[in-house]
């Protein structure tokens, strides 16, 4: 009789597990760090200037 109300309370809680989906959209962040890209082309730009107008940097 135990082992009966046991499988039976047990049945019983495998049906209240519910999967709800959420209120607000999912948000996924890709914060892409270009920094490194623009500073190197910017240096090369500058070396580039310096290099074609070398009466305006003396040394």
């Amino acid at each position: 009789m135990r082992m009966a109300a046991v499988a039976f309370g047990g049945a019983a809680l495998a049906g209240c597990i519910t999967v709800k989906a959420p209120d607000k959209p999912i948000e996924i962040n890709l914060n892409i760090n270009v920094k490194q890209e623009v500073v190197v082309s910017l240096k090369k730009d500058a070396d580039d200037f310096i290099a074609n107008n070398p009466e305006l940097f003396p040394k």
